[in-house]
This record gives C-alpha cells, sequence and structure tokens, in this order.
C-alpha cells in the first residue's frame, strides 16, 4: 500500500469508494432516518479537495483503492488543520488503511506549520481518532444544506 495525492482526475474513484463504503460503514450507528437524507451528500467527492494537494489515496501496486481522506487549513486560524472526507473500504477495514492514511495527514500537515488537528468524526469513526491520538470534545451537528445535519463527534489533536 502507499500513499499519494488526488487530482481532479481522481473524481470518479473517491465517488465511487465514498458511494460504496459510507452506507456499509454507517448502517450500525446511525438511523435510517439520517443516513437517508446524509448519505446522499456525503457520498460525493468534493473537487476542490481533490485538486488540493492536501487530500490522498491508499492504493494497492495493482492501483486498487482502500482508502481515501486529507485535510484543509483554517481560513482564520492558519496553525489549526481539518481532517476532511476520510473514508476506508469497506472490504478493507482493520488492515492498517487507515492508520497508514491518517498518519500521511498528520505528518504532511505538521511539515505546513499546523500545530492543531480537528476532527469532525462519525459516530462509527470514534474510537480510531482516539487510538490515533484525537480527544473527543463532544457531539456537534455538522450542516450539510438548510435543514439537513448529520451528527458527529468533535475532536482536536495538538501536532508537536
Amino acid at each position: 500500500m502507499h500513499v499519494r495525492a488526488t487530482t481532479r482526475d481522481d473524481l470518479a474513484v473517491v465517488d465511487a469508494l465514498l458511494a460504496r463504503s459510507y452506507p456499509k460503514l454507517l448502517k450500525k450507528d446511525y438511523p435510517p432516518s439520517v443516513l437517508v437524507t446524509a448519505l446522499p451528500l456525503i457520498s460525493r467527492a468534493q473537487p476542490a479537495l481533490l485538486s488540493s494537494g492536501t487530500y490522498y489515496l491508499v492504493e494497492t501496486d495493482g492501483h486498487r483503492i482502500l482508502g481515501a481522506g486529507g485535510w484543509s487549513r483554517d481560513r482564520q486560524a492558519r496553525t489549526v488543520g481539518h481532517i476532511r472526507h476520510v473514508v476506508t473500504d469497506a472490504t478493507a477495514t482493520r488492515r492498517g488503511v487507515g492508520r497508514l492514511l491518517l498518519g500521511h495527514v498528520l505528518e504532511q500537515a505538521r511539515v505546513q506549520g499546523v500545530t492543531q488537528m480537528e476532527c469532525w468524526s462519525t459516530f462509527t469513526a470514534e474510537p480510531f481518532y482516539r487510538e490515533m491520538g484525537f480527544e473527543t470534545l463532544g457531539p456537534i451537528d455538522v450542516p450539510l444544506q438548510p435543514g439537513i445535519t448529520f451528527p458527529a463527534i468533535r475532536m482536536k489533536q495538538r501536532l508537536l
């Protein structure tokens, strides 16, 4: 497995990864009423993020995509970063994909001067982020569209 930066050309593969993995991974932690409104909105790649230079894919030597995710810098607090749109293929969980990806994300942010990383984790991923050194701050409702929010967990980690 290796990590590489995405480009706009990766839009279709990231869309496919999100669309096939989020429904399976989130099903046990969210009621159908939340998933029916949220999944169509969160299961789509964000073109600007893919071309940002801070969004990455984990792929095998055979070019199978196993994970995606990245970070962005806070617009006002330049030393604060935000974890963005992380997903692991539902068939590849617990095989080091997320650990490899998040390790790369945190190191790249650290190199670029980020001293604190924030994350709005799904309920499903909270234990993973805690294992990776994030502290749970509490629940948050992430606005997706007017009248549609997604329940999540706000977390942070100090990068040294």
